[in-house]
């Protein structure tokens, strides 16, 4: 397996001064954070492992089904902070080089339907394509204008919508990870796919395992609920720290790198329960600064540099969850996100 390359912008562009750091300037600044100490990279890694096995592993022994509830909502918790280990790992930012890391992520991917080479792929593209407008929705959720959509036809404003849509995020299980991840790419390249293959065997394999030992409920409680809790957490944090309200996007002549990862990408606010089982994820305006400064690390960061402490922002209350799926559209002339209906007025 490949890690990603994430390669810094190959281009250097004027650095403004007075002293503000911006640019490749700031970029500079947070590459002393890239430093890991594997020791404790191990430390968060074995132990959130350790605990989502745990927290599954009583959902699927005990027999009340509140409690079993709850350890299972737990699991799925837990399973939303592996998924940022393995996400690292995969940035090269934890572990890199270790063969054990390189096997329980490997093994990990494949049981969450998360197969490393559609993941990579899609990923490395998001990384390097983020802030501009695409109708595509590779490593992403598709972005058009006001523009473009005034001249969509009925059916593709339909798909758009509903590629945008709550029910995407909600059934992100069976149809981010299940089909758009893992199925789709094995079917269109198969020789080159085959760990979307191993995923599949091994995911649905360990279903019909949990079914003939326990029965539905047993895979219910250790597998569908929270692969469900899972993926539609990972999956809403990822639509909404791209698609906010406050968001702004660049023209393709002032696109840059730089720009995008702090005015294309939120800091999303959230409590400190909240911030440990998404692994700093929200801290997402610096992970798109660099990648590889390990998840843990970046609180550090932005504590640390002046010109990272005003992101903009969005948050899991429900006027912000609500705003952005609402603000699906960029209107070129107001510089703005605006709604289907603000679209529709101005056509």
């Amino acid at each position: 397996m490949s890690q990603s390359s994430d390669p810094e912008p190959a281009f250097d562009l004027p650095e403004h001064s007075e002293g503000i750091r911006v640019d490749r300037e700031l970029l500079n600044a947070t590459k002393p954070y890239r430093e890991e100490s594997a020791a404790r990279s191990w430390w968060y890694v074995g132990s959130t492992f350790a605990l989502m096995i745990a927290s599954l592993t009583i959902a699927g022994v005990v027999s009340w089904w509140p409690l079993r509830t709850v350890f299972s909502v737990l699991g799925g918790l837990l399973m939303v902070r592996c998924f940022i280990t393995f996400h690292d790992y995969l940035h090269g930012a934890i572990l890199k080089g270790s063969r054990l890391a390189h096997w329980l992520f490997i093994t990990y991917g494949a049981l969450a339907l998360t197969p490393t080479r559609s993941w990579l792929a899609s990923h490395n593209y998001h990384h390097g394509h983020v802030g501009q407008i695409s109708e595509a929705s590779v490593g992403a959720f598709p972005l058009i204008t006001t523009r473009m959509w005034r001249a969509s036809t009925p059916w593709q404003r339909f798909a758009y919508r509903a590629q945008r849509h709550p029910l995407v995020v909600l059934l992100s299980y069976p149809i981010v990870f299940g089909l758009n991840i893992t199925l789709i790419p094995l079917l269109r390249a198969p020789r080159k796919h085959l760990d979307s293959l191993v995923a599949l065997i091994s995911h649905f394999g360990l279903i019909a395992v949990l079914r003939f030992l326990g029965g539905f409920s047993l895979v219910f409680f250790v597998i569908l609920l929270p692969m469900t809790i899972a993926s539609a957490m990972g999956c809403y944090l990822f639509f909404a720290q791209h698609s906010f309200r406050r968001m702004q996007i660049a023209s393709p002549e002032a696109w840059t790198f730089y720009r995008a990862a702090l005015e294309s990408s939120s800091y999303m606010k959230v409590n400190p329960v909240l911030q440990w089982f998404t692994g700093n994820i929200g801290y997402h305006h610096i992970h798109h600064l660099n990648s590889r400064i390990p998840f843990y690390r970046l609180p550090e960061v932005m504590a640390a540099i002046p010109e990272l402490q005003a992101p903009l922002t969005t948050s899991l209350a429900p006027r912000d969850i609500s705003d952005c799926f609402r603000y699906a559209l960029w209107d070129e002339e107001k510089q703005r996100m605006v709604t289907y209906r603000e679209a529709g007025q101005g056509a």
